[in-house]
């Protein structure tokens, strides 16, 4: 299994956002998660398409976006237009989910679903097989800095069975409070794509990277 580590821009500073972007691919990260929030499916506003073209320019990572939109159909297009390699789309937002799948495959990029906390595997099981990545949110969305919610380690592990049984080729990615503790438990329970914001950029960004990219390669080494 390959382990990615994809730090959130939610967390960056943006007065220094692309130097921190750089910094990050000398550090050799591959990808970028990039969380759209607009105000009504959750509560906070973060940033929308003229931010992603921007950086799309001057960058070469694979850019992971993360609608946190109400119907979020909508705008798929014009995020993939944007730079997006990646559309993850809430399955609580999405009037009809399977459409959003379609629009996202139709656009030439790959396709990510994603539940709350409260949301049960079961209600995207279903769907696994037209999918390329789960983002099982591991706190509240639409706040960074929260701290990571135990009982969804169980639904990643489910999850996880799941994609085993079926024989299927399907990221699993957390987002929320990944930390040097949590880091372990989100990747022994089966994610292989780690979210991280305050753990990547508070304090020397570039040697962050390498430490978790290390811990993570230890880690995987024991439970693969």
């Amino acid at each position: 299994m390959e382990y990615r580590l994809c730090p959130s821009i939610l967390s960056a500073d943006f007065n220094r956002l692309g130097e921190q972007i750089q910094a990050l691919e000398r550090a050799g990260v591959k990808w970028l998660h990039i969380d759209v929030m607009d105000g009504d499916f959750v509560p906070s506003i973060s940033f929308g398409m003229p931010v992603i073209k921007s950086i799309r320019k001057e960058s070469r990572m694979f850019f992971d976006v993360h609608l946190m939109v109400s119907a979020p159909e909508r705008y798929i297009q014009d995020f993939v237009e944007c730079g997006a390699d990646s559309v993850t789309v809430h399955a609580e937002a999405c009037e009809d989910l399977e459409r959003a799948i379609e629009l996202i495959k139709d656009a030439g990029v790959k396709v990510g679903i994603s539940i709350k906390p409260a949301t049960p595997v079961n209600d995207i099981s279903h769907l696994l097989e037209d999918v390329d990545m789960v983002l099982i949110m591991t706190v509240q969305p639409g706040f960074g800095g929260q701290k990571y919610l135990t009982e969804c380690t169980e639904k990643i592990e489910e999850l996880k069975e799941i994609i085993d049984r079926e024989g299927l080729n399907v990221d699993i990615e957390v987002d929320g409070g990944i930390n040097d503790e949590t880091l372990e438990t989100a990747m022994k329970a089966g994610a292989n794509i780690l979210v991280a914001g305050s753990y990547v950029f508070n304090g020397d960004l570039e040697s962050n990277v390498h430490k978790i990219q290390n811990k993570m390669k230890e880690i995987s080494e024991r439970i693969d």
